[in-house]
Protein backbone atom coordinates (compact mmCIF):
# COMPACT_ATOMS: atom_id res chain seq x y z
CA UNK A 1 0.00 0.00 0.00
CA UNK A 2 1.55 3.34 -1.00
CA UNK A 3 0.08 6.65 -0.85
CA UNK A 4 0.18 9.45 1.67
CA UNK A 5 -1.18 9.78 5.10
CA UNK A 6 -4.87 10.75 4.12
CA UNK A 7 -5.23 7.30 2.28
CA UNK A 8 -8.91 6.26 3.69
CA UNK A 9 -8.78 3.68 6.45
CA UNK A 10 -6.98 0.73 7.26
CA UNK A 11 -8.47 -2.62 7.93
CA UNK A 12 -7.53 -4.02 11.19
CA UNK A 13 -8.81 -6.06 14.58
CA UNK A 14 -13.07 -5.04 15.61
CA UNK A 15 -12.26 -4.07 19.46
CA UNK A 16 -11.50 -0.88 19.87
CA UNK A 17 -11.77 -1.55 23.60
CA UNK A 18 -8.32 -3.57 23.82
CA UNK A 19 -6.29 -0.07 23.77
CA UNK A 20 -3.20 0.90 21.87
CA UNK A 21 -1.10 -1.60 20.03
CA UNK A 22 1.39 -2.76 22.90
CA UNK A 23 5.08 -1.17 22.15
CA UNK A 24 7.71 -3.07 20.35
CA UNK A 25 11.39 -1.99 21.04
CA UNK A 26 13.07 -0.34 17.87
CA UNK A 27 9.79 -0.75 15.91
CA UNK A 28 9.35 2.63 14.21
CA UNK A 29 5.60 3.95 14.11
CA UNK A 30 5.23 2.17 18.22
CA UNK A 31 4.70 3.52 20.78
CA UNK A 32 7.94 4.73 22.90
CA UNK A 33 9.58 3.77 19.42
CA UNK A 34 11.16 6.93 17.64
CA UNK A 35 9.13 8.44 14.51
CA UNK A 36 12.72 8.31 12.39
CA UNK A 37 11.46 4.97 10.36
CA UNK A 38 15.48 3.69 10.81
CA UNK A 39 15.30 0.02 11.13
CA UNK A 40 17.01 -1.43 14.33
CA UNK A 41 21.05 -0.64 13.93
CA UNK A 42 22.91 -4.26 14.90
CA UNK A 43 26.46 -4.36 16.29
CA UNK A 44 28.97 -6.74 14.71
CA UNK A 45 27.59 -9.48 16.53
CA UNK A 46 23.93 -8.71 15.74
CA UNK A 47 24.77 -8.43 12.39
CA UNK A 48 27.26 -11.58 12.38
CA UNK A 49 24.34 -14.08 13.68
CA UNK A 50 21.74 -12.73 11.60
CA UNK A 51 23.54 -13.26 8.39
CA UNK A 52 25.83 -15.97 9.09
CA UNK A 53 28.82 -13.73 7.69
CA UNK A 54 31.65 -11.68 10.01
CA UNK A 55 32.00 -8.20 9.40
CA UNK A 56 35.27 -8.69 7.29
CA UNK A 57 33.14 -11.20 5.08
CA UNK A 58 30.47 -8.83 4.33
CA UNK A 59 32.40 -5.90 4.10
CA UNK A 60 34.64 -8.71 1.02
CA UNK A 61 31.73 -9.50 -0.65
CA UNK A 62 31.06 -5.48 -0.97
CA UNK A 63 34.50 -4.76 -2.40
CA UNK A 64 34.03 -7.68 -4.84
CA UNK A 65 30.54 -6.33 -5.96
CA UNK A 66 32.50 -2.75 -6.19
CA UNK A 67 35.29 -4.39 -8.20
CA UNK A 68 32.34 -5.89 -10.60
CA UNK A 69 30.47 -2.67 -10.93
CA UNK A 70 33.28 -0.30 -12.07
CA UNK A 71 34.15 -3.35 -14.77
CA UNK A 72 30.55 -3.59 -15.80
CA UNK A 73 30.88 0.76 -16.31
CA UNK A 74 34.74 0.56 -17.95
CA UNK A 75 33.26 -1.83 -20.33
CA UNK A 76 30.16 0.03 -20.75
CA UNK A 77 32.01 3.11 -21.87
CA UNK A 78 35.23 1.81 -23.55
CA UNK A 79 33.58 2.11 -26.65
CA UNK A 80 33.06 5.88 -26.09
CA UNK A 81 36.61 6.51 -25.71
CA UNK A 82 37.02 5.12 -28.83
CA UNK A 83 33.45 6.14 -30.92
CA UNK A 84 35.35 8.71 -33.42
CA UNK A 85 37.46 5.47 -34.33
CA UNK A 86 34.66 3.12 -34.51
CA UNK A 87 32.63 6.02 -36.79
CA UNK A 88 35.64 6.52 -39.56
CA UNK A 89 36.16 1.94 -39.13
CA UNK A 90 32.44 1.25 -40.40
CA UNK A 91 32.04 4.80 -41.94
CA UNK A 92 28.92 5.64 -39.96
CA UNK A 93 26.92 9.03 -38.98
CA UNK A 94 26.01 10.44 -35.93
CA UNK A 95 22.54 8.37 -36.16
CA UNK A 96 24.37 5.28 -35.71
CA UNK A 97 27.30 6.07 -33.76
CA UNK A 98 24.07 6.54 -30.89
CA UNK A 99 22.34 3.32 -32.18
CA UNK A 100 25.40 1.70 -30.73
CA UNK A 101 24.79 2.96 -26.94
CA UNK A 102 20.71 2.86 -27.60
CA UNK A 103 21.34 -0.66 -28.43
CA UNK A 104 23.08 -1.96 -25.36
CA UNK A 105 20.59 0.04 -23.01
CA UNK A 106 17.80 -0.96 -24.66
CA UNK A 107 18.86 -5.14 -24.38
CA UNK A 108 19.77 -4.11 -20.34
CA UNK A 109 16.36 -2.97 -20.04
CA UNK A 110 14.41 -5.99 -21.49
CA UNK A 111 16.30 -8.37 -19.84
CA UNK A 112 16.13 -6.65 -16.30
CA UNK A 113 12.84 -7.31 -14.88
CA UNK A 114 13.92 -11.14 -15.78
CA UNK A 115 16.43 -10.67 -13.64
CA UNK A 116 14.75 -8.87 -11.30
CA UNK A 117 11.88 -11.61 -11.30
CA UNK A 118 14.80 -14.56 -10.68
CA UNK A 119 16.91 -11.98 -8.56
CA UNK A 120 13.69 -12.08 -5.64
CA UNK A 121 13.36 -16.16 -5.88
CA UNK A 122 16.67 -17.44 -6.93
CA UNK A 123 20.06 -17.99 -5.66
CA UNK A 124 21.49 -14.55 -6.74
CA UNK A 125 25.10 -15.62 -6.88
CA UNK A 126 24.97 -17.92 -9.52
CA UNK A 127 22.88 -15.89 -11.64
CA UNK A 128 25.48 -12.78 -11.27
CA UNK A 129 28.04 -15.57 -12.53
CA UNK A 130 25.95 -16.79 -15.53
CA UNK A 131 25.09 -13.18 -16.83
CA UNK A 132 29.11 -11.94 -16.05
CA UNK A 133 30.72 -15.18 -17.74
CA UNK A 134 28.38 -14.20 -21.34
CA UNK A 135 29.01 -11.06 -20.87
CA UNK A 136 32.49 -11.37 -20.96
CA UNK A 137 32.34 -13.98 -23.96
CA UNK A 138 30.16 -11.91 -26.37
CA UNK A 139 32.57 -8.20 -25.21
CA UNK A 140 35.34 -10.07 -26.85
CA UNK A 141 33.79 -11.41 -29.69
CA UNK A 142 32.65 -7.88 -30.67
CA UNK A 143 36.61 -7.13 -31.09
CA UNK A 144 36.47 -9.15 -34.40
CA UNK A 145 33.75 -8.00 -36.24
CA UNK A 146 34.64 -6.59 -39.83
CA UNK A 147 34.20 -3.29 -41.45
CA UNK A 148 31.14 -4.41 -43.18
CA UNK A 149 29.49 -5.99 -40.50
CA UNK A 150 27.99 -2.86 -38.55
CA UNK A 151 24.47 -4.59 -37.64
CA UNK A 152 26.49 -7.23 -36.22
CA UNK A 153 28.50 -5.01 -34.19
CA UNK A 154 24.97 -3.59 -33.12
CA UNK A 155 23.70 -7.13 -32.24
CA UNK A 156 27.03 -8.26 -30.06
CA UNK A 157 26.44 -4.91 -27.89
CA UNK A 158 22.89 -5.94 -27.19
CA UNK A 159 24.02 -9.29 -25.81
CA UNK A 160 26.25 -7.46 -23.75
CA UNK A 161 22.92 -6.42 -21.79
CA UNK A 162 22.71 -9.91 -20.67
CA UNK A 163 25.33 -9.52 -18.50
CA UNK A 164 24.96 -5.89 -16.60
CA UNK A 165 20.82 -7.07 -16.13
CA UNK A 166 22.03 -10.06 -14.21
CA UNK A 167 23.89 -7.97 -11.65
CA UNK A 168 22.80 -4.61 -11.15
CA UNK A 169 19.66 -5.54 -10.29
CA UNK A 170 20.71 -8.26 -7.92
CA UNK A 171 23.92 -6.62 -6.49
CA UNK A 172 22.34 -3.82 -4.56
CA UNK A 173 20.08 -6.17 -3.02
CA UNK A 174 22.76 -8.08 -1.17
CA UNK A 175 24.17 -5.45 0.71
CA UNK A 176 20.94 -4.27 1.57
CA UNK A 177 20.63 -7.93 3.17
CA UNK A 178 24.41 -7.38 5.03
CA UNK A 179 23.62 -4.16 6.05
CA UNK A 180 21.63 -1.24 7.52
CA UNK A 181 21.13 1.95 8.34
CA UNK A 182 24.50 4.52 8.24
CA UNK A 183 26.46 1.46 7.49
CA UNK A 184 24.10 0.39 4.27
CA UNK A 185 24.33 4.12 2.82
CA UNK A 186 28.34 3.74 3.53
CA UNK A 187 28.65 0.50 1.63
CA UNK A 188 25.97 1.94 -1.15
CA UNK A 189 28.26 5.09 -1.49
CA UNK A 190 31.57 2.92 -2.10
CA UNK A 191 29.74 0.40 -4.69
CA UNK A 192 28.43 3.40 -6.64
CA UNK A 193 31.86 5.43 -6.46
CA UNK A 194 32.19 2.46 -8.89
CA UNK A 195 29.52 4.28 -11.60
CA UNK A 196 31.71 7.55 -12.67
CA UNK A 197 35.38 5.73 -11.58
CA UNK A 198 34.45 2.07 -13.90
CA UNK A 199 32.85 5.12 -16.87
CA UNK A 200 36.29 7.27 -16.78
CA UNK A 201 38.63 4.31 -16.71
CA UNK A 202 36.50 3.51 -19.65
CA UNK A 203 37.33 6.33 -21.84
CA UNK A 204 41.28 6.40 -20.40
CA UNK A 205 41.30 2.47 -21.04
CA UNK A 206 39.97 2.57 -24.36
CA UNK A 207 41.85 5.61 -25.86
CA UNK A 208 45.09 4.79 -24.37
CA UNK A 209 44.90 0.89 -25.36
CA UNK A 210 44.28 2.01 -28.10
CA UNK A 211 47.20 4.56 -29.01
CA UNK A 212 49.70 1.69 -27.67
CA UNK A 213 48.10 -1.58 -29.90
CA UNK A 214 47.84 1.51 -32.92
CA UNK A 215 44.11 -0.35 -33.57
CA UNK A 216 41.18 0.77 -31.72
CA UNK A 217 39.25 -3.16 -31.79
CA UNK A 218 42.20 -3.83 -28.84
CA UNK A 219 40.54 -1.87 -26.14
CA UNK A 220 37.29 -3.90 -26.47
CA UNK A 221 39.87 -7.05 -25.47
CA UNK A 222 40.65 -5.90 -21.74
CA UNK A 223 37.21 -6.15 -19.75
CA UNK A 224 36.93 -9.92 -20.72
CA UNK A 225 40.00 -10.79 -19.26
CA UNK A 226 38.48 -8.80 -16.54
CA UNK A 227 35.11 -10.16 -16.40
CA UNK A 228 36.65 -14.01 -15.86
CA UNK A 229 38.43 -12.64 -12.83
CA UNK A 230 35.03 -11.61 -11.60
CA UNK A 231 33.16 -14.68 -12.18
CA UNK A 232 35.90 -16.11 -10.14
CA UNK A 233 35.97 -13.68 -7.06
CA UNK A 234 31.63 -14.34 -7.59
CA UNK A 235 32.17 -17.65 -7.16
CA UNK A 236 34.72 -18.49 -4.19
CA UNK A 237 33.92 -15.11 -1.97
CA UNK A 238 30.43 -13.99 -2.11
CA UNK A 239 27.80 -15.90 0.07
CA UNK A 240 23.57 -15.54 -0.30
CA UNK A 241 22.61 -13.81 2.71
CA UNK A 242 18.66 -14.53 4.42
CA UNK A 243 16.50 -11.47 2.63
CA UNK A 244 15.30 -8.81 4.80
CA UNK A 245 16.66 -10.41 8.59
CA UNK A 246 19.10 -7.59 8.91
CA UNK A 247 15.92 -5.23 9.14
CA UNK A 248 13.56 -8.11 10.98
CA UNK A 249 13.01 -8.22 14.43
CA UNK A 250 13.80 -11.77 15.98
CA UNK A 251 9.90 -12.40 16.35
CA UNK A 252 8.95 -10.86 13.28
CA UNK A 253 7.60 -13.87 10.99
CA UNK A 254 10.17 -13.91 7.56
CA UNK A 255 8.38 -12.06 4.43
CA UNK A 256 7.78 -15.03 1.54
CA UNK A 257 7.58 -13.78 -2.17
CA UNK A 258 4.59 -12.80 -3.16
CA UNK A 259 3.14 -13.08 -7.78
CA UNK A 260 5.16 -10.61 -10.02
CA UNK A 261 1.76 -9.07 -10.39
CA UNK A 262 1.70 -8.25 -6.64
CA UNK A 263 5.12 -6.66 -6.76
CA UNK A 264 4.11 -4.81 -9.84
CA UNK A 265 0.59 -3.01 -8.08
CA UNK A 266 2.95 -2.53 -4.77
CA UNK A 267 5.17 -0.40 -6.60
CA UNK A 268 3.04 1.47 -9.11
CA UNK A 269 0.99 3.01 -5.81
CA UNK A 270 4.22 3.83 -4.23
CA UNK A 271 4.71 7.02 -4.90
CA UNK A 272 8.27 7.55 -3.47
CA UNK A 273 9.37 4.55 -5.89
CA UNK A 274 7.83 6.17 -9.13
CA UNK A 275 8.63 9.72 -8.38
CA UNK A 276 12.83 8.79 -7.24
CA UNK A 277 12.43 6.42 -10.42
CA UNK A 278 11.09 9.24 -12.64
CA UNK A 279 14.60 11.84 -11.04
CA UNK A 280 16.50 8.88 -11.80
CA UNK A 281 15.54 8.98 -15.08
CA UNK A 282 16.30 12.51 -16.00
CA UNK A 283 20.00 11.28 -14.36
CA UNK A 284 20.38 9.06 -16.95
CA UNK A 285 19.21 10.44 -19.81
CA UNK A 286 21.89 13.06 -18.91
CA UNK A 287 24.41 10.81 -17.94
CA UNK A 288 24.00 8.81 -21.07
CA UNK A 289 24.12 12.00 -23.67
CA UNK A 290 27.49 13.23 -22.14
CA UNK A 291 28.95 10.04 -22.14
CA UNK A 292 28.41 8.93 -25.29
CA UNK A 293 28.82 12.33 -27.18
CA UNK A 294 31.13 14.76 -24.61
CA UNK A 295 34.74 13.17 -25.95
CA UNK A 296 33.43 14.12 -29.47
CA UNK A 297 31.49 17.58 -28.64
CA UNK A 298 35.03 18.25 -26.85
CA UNK A 299 36.99 17.15 -30.09
CA UNK A 300 34.98 19.23 -32.56
CA UNK A 301 35.16 22.30 -30.59
CA UNK A 302 38.88 22.19 -30.91
CA UNK A 303 38.94 21.96 -34.33
CA UNK A 304 36.77 25.18 -34.43
CA UNK A 305 39.42 26.64 -32.26
CA UNK A 306 42.17 25.61 -34.48
CA UNK A 307 43.39 23.29 -31.74
CA UNK A 308 43.55 20.66 -33.24
CA UNK A 309 43.16 19.08 -36.84
CA UNK A 310 40.11 17.63 -38.21
CA UNK A 311 39.53 13.75 -38.07
CA UNK A 312 39.65 13.07 -41.67
CA UNK A 313 38.39 9.71 -43.02
CA UNK A 314 41.40 7.36 -43.26
CA UNK A 315 42.76 8.67 -40.84
CA UNK A 316 42.98 7.74 -36.77
CA UNK A 317 41.57 10.34 -34.54
CA UNK A 318 44.13 11.43 -32.58
CA UNK A 319 42.62 14.10 -29.22
CA UNK A 320 43.65 14.15 -25.43
CA UNK A 321 39.02 14.59 -24.97
CA UNK A 322 38.56 11.07 -24.34
CA UNK A 323 41.52 10.83 -21.30
CA UNK A 324 40.67 14.35 -19.81
CA UNK A 325 36.82 13.49 -19.77
CA UNK A 326 37.88 10.36 -18.30
CA UNK A 327 40.02 11.77 -15.58
CA UNK A 328 36.77 14.60 -14.84
CA UNK A 329 34.33 11.74 -15.04
CA UNK A 330 36.22 9.72 -12.20
CA UNK A 331 37.12 12.32 -10.08
CA UNK A 332 33.39 14.12 -10.27
CA UNK A 333 31.98 10.48 -9.58
CA UNK A 334 33.78 9.82 -6.47
CA UNK A 335 33.85 13.85 -5.48
CA UNK A 336 29.38 13.82 -5.64
CA UNK A 337 28.75 10.32 -4.59
CA UNK A 338 30.86 11.21 -1.30
CA UNK A 339 29.43 14.90 -1.29
CA UNK A 340 25.99 13.49 -1.86
CA UNK A 341 25.90 10.72 1.12
CA UNK A 342 27.79 12.98 3.43
CA UNK A 343 25.33 15.67 3.04
CA UNK A 344 22.27 13.82 3.16
CA UNK A 345 23.40 12.09 6.18
CA UNK A 346 24.27 15.39 7.60
CA UNK A 347 20.53 16.58 6.84
CA UNK A 348 19.05 13.53 7.75
CA UNK A 349 19.12 14.03 11.57
CA UNK A 350 17.01 17.33 11.79
CA UNK A 351 15.05 16.19 8.66
CA UNK A 352 13.85 12.98 7.02
CA UNK A 353 13.54 13.98 3.69
CA UNK A 354 17.30 15.07 3.12
CA UNK A 355 17.62 12.20 0.78
CA UNK A 356 15.17 13.43 -1.82
CA UNK A 357 15.88 17.32 -1.30
CA UNK A 358 19.50 16.26 -2.00
CA UNK A 359 18.98 14.87 -4.83
CA UNK A 360 16.69 17.49 -6.22
CA UNK A 361 19.60 20.44 -5.32
CA UNK A 362 22.06 18.21 -7.15
CA UNK A 363 19.76 17.77 -10.31
CA UNK A 364 18.69 21.77 -10.16
CA UNK A 365 22.21 22.58 -9.58
CA UNK A 366 23.60 20.75 -12.44
CA UNK A 367 21.76 22.27 -15.07
CA UNK A 368 22.70 25.15 -15.20
CA UNK A 369 26.45 24.49 -15.63
CA UNK A 370 26.13 21.75 -18.09
CA UNK A 371 24.02 24.49 -20.13
CA UNK A 372 27.15 26.94 -19.65
CA UNK A 373 29.69 24.55 -20.49
CA UNK A 374 27.83 24.33 -23.78
CA UNK A 375 27.84 27.69 -24.19
CA UNK A 376 31.00 28.48 -23.49
CA UNK A 377 32.87 25.38 -25.84
CA UNK A 378 32.97 28.40 -28.69
CA UNK A 379 35.30 30.85 -26.60
CA UNK A 380 37.12 28.80 -24.07
CA UNK A 381 38.06 24.94 -23.86
CA UNK A 382 39.26 25.49 -20.30
CA UNK A 383 35.80 26.77 -19.33
CA UNK A 384 34.08 24.25 -20.91
CA UNK A 385 36.09 21.86 -18.86
CA UNK A 386 35.47 23.89 -15.82
CA UNK A 387 31.78 24.13 -15.95
CA UNK A 388 31.56 20.24 -16.96
CA UNK A 389 33.24 19.64 -13.92
CA UNK A 390 30.93 21.11 -11.86
CA UNK A 391 27.76 19.90 -13.59
CA UNK A 392 29.25 16.24 -12.73
CA UNK A 393 29.80 16.54 -9.91
CA UNK A 394 26.53 18.00 -8.56
CA UNK A 395 24.92 15.26 -11.08
CA UNK A 396 26.74 12.31 -9.35
CA UNK A 397 24.95 13.65 -6.04
CA UNK A 398 22.45 11.35 -6.88
CA UNK A 399 23.48 7.64 -7.62
CA UNK A 400 23.88 6.36 -3.97
CA UNK A 401 20.99 8.45 -2.40
CA UNK A 402 18.51 7.25 -4.92
CA UNK A 403 19.65 3.30 -4.44
CA UNK A 404 19.27 3.95 -0.74
CA UNK A 405 15.90 5.29 -1.11
CA UNK A 406 14.53 2.63 -3.12
CA UNK A 407 15.72 0.01 -0.47
CA UNK A 408 14.54 1.32 2.18
CA UNK A 409 10.50 2.02 0.90
CA UNK A 410 10.32 -1.21 -0.53
CA UNK A 411 10.15 -4.47 1.64
CA UNK A 412 13.09 -6.67 0.93
CA UNK A 413 11.15 -9.41 -1.43
CA UNK A 414 10.57 -7.19 -3.98
CA UNK A 415 13.54 -5.22 -4.08
CA UNK A 416 15.46 -7.02 -7.01
CA UNK A 417 11.82 -6.33 -8.88
CA UNK A 418 11.93 -3.00 -7.69
CA UNK A 419 15.74 -2.46 -8.94
CA UNK A 420 14.93 -4.19 -12.56
CA UNK A 421 11.69 -1.61 -12.93
CA UNK A 422 13.48 1.45 -11.90
CA UNK A 423 16.43 -0.10 -14.26
CA UNK A 424 13.12 -0.07 -17.38
CA UNK A 425 12.07 2.93 -16.35
CA UNK A 426 14.78 5.20 -15.72
CA UNK A 427 16.67 3.79 -19.49
CA UNK A 428 13.24 3.59 -21.33
CA UNK A 429 12.46 7.35 -21.21
CA UNK A 430 16.05 7.63 -20.15
CA UNK A 431 19.81 6.83 -21.81
CA UNK A 432 18.18 3.95 -24.18
CA UNK A 433 16.98 6.48 -26.47
CA UNK A 434 19.16 9.66 -25.36
CA UNK A 435 22.19 8.93 -27.28
CA UNK A 436 20.50 7.98 -30.24
CA UNK A 437 18.12 11.57 -30.17
CA UNK A 438 20.66 13.53 -29.46
CA UNK A 439 22.70 12.21 -33.00
CA UNK A 440 19.46 12.47 -34.89
CA UNK A 441 19.06 15.62 -33.92
CA UNK A 442 22.81 16.25 -34.68
CA UNK A 443 22.09 15.24 -38.19
CA UNK A 444 19.38 16.61 -38.84
CA UNK A 445 20.21 20.15 -38.01
CA UNK A 446 23.69 19.54 -39.84
CA UNK A 447 21.20 18.99 -43.20
CA UNK A 448 20.14 22.17 -42.41
CA UNK A 449 22.97 23.98 -42.80
CA UNK A 450 26.73 24.35 -45.41
CA UNK A 451 28.85 21.55 -45.13
CA UNK A 452 31.64 22.39 -42.68
CA UNK A 453 33.55 21.61 -39.11
CA UNK A 454 31.82 24.49 -37.60
CA UNK A 455 28.20 23.17 -38.54
CA UNK A 456 29.24 19.71 -37.33
CA UNK A 457 30.17 21.43 -33.66
CA UNK A 458 27.21 23.76 -33.81
CA UNK A 459 24.26 20.88 -34.23
CA UNK A 460 26.12 18.82 -31.36
CA UNK A 461 26.19 21.75 -29.76
CA UNK A 462 22.56 22.59 -30.00
CA UNK A 463 21.26 19.13 -29.49
CA UNK A 464 23.11 18.47 -26.47
CA UNK A 465 21.23 21.53 -24.68
CA UNK A 466 18.29 19.29 -24.43
CA UNK A 467 20.06 18.03 -21.24
CA UNK A 468 19.86 20.59 -19.07
CA UNK A 469 16.04 21.22 -19.53
CA UNK A 470 15.60 17.42 -18.31
CA UNK A 471 17.94 17.53 -15.25
CA UNK A 472 15.64 20.21 -14.31
CA UNK A 473 12.53 18.04 -15.02
CA UNK A 474 14.48 15.24 -12.77
CA UNK A 475 14.43 18.12 -10.22
CA UNK A 476 10.99 19.08 -10.21
CA UNK A 477 10.73 14.78 -9.59
CA UNK A 478 12.66 14.53 -7.09
CA UNK A 479 11.19 17.63 -5.23
CA UNK A 480 7.96 15.71 -5.48
CA UNK A 481 9.11 12.49 -3.78
CA UNK A 482 9.99 14.57 -1.07
CA UNK A 483 6.52 14.84 -0.35
CA UNK A 484 5.34 10.74 0.49
CA UNK A 485 9.14 9.42 1.69
CA UNK A 486 8.26 9.81 5.51
CA UNK A 487 4.78 7.70 5.07
CA UNK A 488 6.48 5.40 2.53
CA UNK A 489 9.37 4.69 4.33
CA UNK A 490 7.29 4.06 7.50
CA UNK A 491 4.88 1.56 5.78
CA UNK A 492 7.25 -0.63 4.01
CA UNK A 493 9.29 -0.76 8.04
CA UNK A 494 6.08 -1.44 9.55
CA UNK A 495 5.28 -4.11 6.94
CA UNK A 496 8.48 -6.04 7.14
CA UNK A 497 8.04 -6.04 10.92
CA UNK A 498 4.92 -7.75 10.97
CA UNK A 499 2.51 -4.88 11.80
CA UNK A 500 1.24 -4.32 8.69
CA UNK A 501 0.42 -7.11 6.34
CA UNK A 502 -1.65 -6.50 2.39
CA UNK A 503 -5.39 -7.59 1.79
CA UNK A 504 -6.06 -9.14 -1.06
CA UNK A 505 -6.13 -7.56 -4.56
CA UNK A 506 -10.45 -6.72 -4.13
CA UNK A 507 -9.48 -4.76 -1.02
CA UNK A 508 -7.67 -1.51 -0.95
CA UNK A 509 -6.66 -1.86 2.13
CA UNK A 510 -3.74 -2.79 5.08
CA UNK A 511 -4.62 -5.60 7.83
CA UNK A 512 -3.03 -4.43 10.90
CA UNK A 513 -3.95 -7.49 13.27
CA UNK A 514 -4.01 -6.61 17.07
CA UNK A 515 -4.64 -9.21 19.55
CA UNK A 516 -6.63 -11.60 16.74
CA UNK A 517 -9.36 -9.49 16.37
CA UNK A 518 -9.60 -6.36 13.68
CA UNK A 519 -10.96 -2.64 13.89
CA UNK A 520 -10.61 0.37 11.85
CA UNK A 521 -8.18 3.17 11.75
CA UNK A 522 -6.77 6.06 9.74
CA UNK A 523 -3.19 4.81 7.98
CA UNK A 524 -2.30 8.21 10.54
CA UNK A 525 -2.35 6.76 13.06
CA UNK A 526 -0.31 3.87 12.64
CA UNK A 527 2.17 5.89 10.40
CA UNK A 528 2.67 8.61 13.04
Amino acid sequence: MAGSDTTPFLSQADDTDDGPVPSTPGLPGSMGAPKSGEPEVLDREGLQRITGLSPGRSVLIVAVLCYINLLNYMDRFTVAGVLPDIEQFFNIGDGSSGLIQTVFISSYMVLAPVFGYLGDRYNRKYLMCGGIAFWSLVTLGSSFIPRERFWLLLLTRGLVGVGEASYSTIAPTLIADLFVADQRSRMLSVFYFAIPVGSGLGYIAGSKVKDVAGDWHWALRVTPGLGVVAVLLLFLVVREPPRGAVERHSDAPPLSPTSWLADLTALARNPSFVLSSLGFTAVAFVTGSLALWAPAFLLRSRVVLGETPPCLPGDSCSSSDSLIFGLITCLTGILGVGLGVEVSRRLRRSNPRADPLVCAAGLLGSAPFLFLSLASARGSIVATYIFIFIGETLLSMNWAIVADILLYVVIPTRRSTAEAFQIVLSHLLGDAGSPYLIGLISDRLRRSWPPSFLSEFRALQFSLMLCAFVGALGGAAFLGTAIFIEGDRQRAQLHLQGVLHEAGPADDRIVVPQRGRSTRVPVSSVLI
